[in-house]
């Protein structure tokens, strides 16, 4: 594995931190007090090509790879967190399945869209009983004639209230367990689709979500996505790509709690010097750009290992970077905080809100358990 980035992958990293350090960490505290995500703000996602970054460039993609949207979907999370859990799972999630699962024309169709920003993706698996446990869905889907009928709803659907096209896992044959699961593509616009709940959150408010209520909604059969009875497996893979940015995601806000907090350290006095002048101060600061540092290199080798094609091994690093980067930026931010003691407290500052966006990570596509649960399972199945 080569450690050293290319010319080109620097130069996407400091484009895309230039940009994140303009249009996104100015307004992201705005954002995040109006719980309200900034339509505004897609066109400049996508004229940076944030908004296909795997995508091929026959579908007006990026084609970036793992490893480059990784690069840039830490550039983005160090700007706002909200924004780059739009960007990760705009292109892990609804674009990821389509990509890696839907037929020629069917990307045809839908990439060119998702890609140019036309349209925002939303991924709908989660249930409000079934979350870690995936296999437990209950929305069903029933062929009649030309159409599949879904009728069910799905929680937690980021882009839920502002997407355009969702990808949606819904049983086909209840009696099959998940092998009786299978994934189709729905347009908002579909009959009998419409939005429920939007969600008011504790952290990375400004990112859209909410509830995707189907009520008998008729979707076209040549809608489904690869064979009837693969969607779970084929959410297991998305998913297991999506952990790399969620771990890249990690290391941006990580990256920007350090960077507060060594600013505050440096100019803060108490008894008598500066912050960054005490030892207890320093160790935190060194201990915290030491996981930040060891995080960002574990999420690079997932995204190498997936880009390089290796398989089982990449599922099994993907979990273990997802896991110790949301365990980590999870540990900085909060140290982040009590480095800025009382003020760090306050929301004039801006480390309580990392704080804060920080702990879905720790949640999202995955808890930290089950990771641990997937790495222990792939390293007794490798022996």
């Amino acid at each position: 594995m080569e450690i050293e980035l290319s010319e080109d992958q620097v130069l996407l990293h400091k484009t895309v931190r230039q940009f994140a350090a303009t249009e996104l960490r100015p307004h992201g505290r705005e954002w995040d007090r109006d719980g309200k995500f900034p339509m505004d703000v897609v066109p400049k996602l996508s004229s940076l090509g944030l908004l296909g970054l795997m995508v091929p460039q026959a579908y007006g993609g990026a084609e970036l790879g793992m490893m480059g949207a990784a690069i840039a979907i830490e550039a983005v999370a160090w700007g706002d967190g909200a924004m780059a859990l739009t960007v990760a799972s705009h292109n892990s999630l609804c674009i990821g399945h389509i990509l890696h699962f839907a037929s020629s024309a069917q990307k045809k169709r839908y990439l060119p869209r998702l890609a140019s920003g036309e349209t925002l993706g939303g991924w709908c698996l989660t249930e409000p009983s079934a979350g870690s446990d995936a296999a437990a869905i209950r929305t069903r889907a029933v062929r009649k004639g030309s159409v599949w009928v879904l009728h069910g709803s799905k929680a937690f659907v980021t882009q839920g209230s502002i997407g355009g096209v969702y990808v949606v896992m819904a049983v086909t044959d209840p009696a099959a367990g998940r092998r009786g699961i299978s994934a189709f593509i729905v347009d908002r616009d579909s009959p009998g689709l419409r939005v429920g709940k939007k969600e008011d959150k504790f952290g990375v408010r400004a990112c859209d979500t909410a509830e995707v209520i189907f009520e008998d909604c008729e979707v076209p059969a040549d809608h489904l996505i690869g064979a009837e009875g693969d969607g779970y497996a084929q959410a297991m893979a998305t998913l297991e790509r999506g952990r790399i940015g969620i771990g890249a995601m990690a290391v941006g806000l990580g990256r920007a709690s350090l960077d507060e907090s060594i600013a505050y350290a440096s100019q803060r006095k108490a008894f008598g010097k500066t912050l960054s002048e005490h030892q207890a101060v320093q160790f935190m600061i060194a201990d915290m750009a030491t996981k930040i540092e060891a995080a960002r290199l574990l999420c690079w080798q997932a995204a190498w290992m997936l880009d390089s094609g290796y398989g089982r091994k990449a599922t099994l690093f993907s979990s273990m970077a997802k896991r110790f980067a949301a365990d980590t930026c999870m540990e900085v931010t909060t140290d982040a905080v009590q480095v800025f003691g009382g003020y760090g407290y306050i929301k004039e500052y801006p480390v309580e809100k990392l704080m804060r966006d920080a702990k879905l990570y720790q949640i999202y596509e995955g808890t930290s358990q089950i990771q641990r649960l997937v790495i222990a399972r792939a390293l007794l199945d490798l022996k």
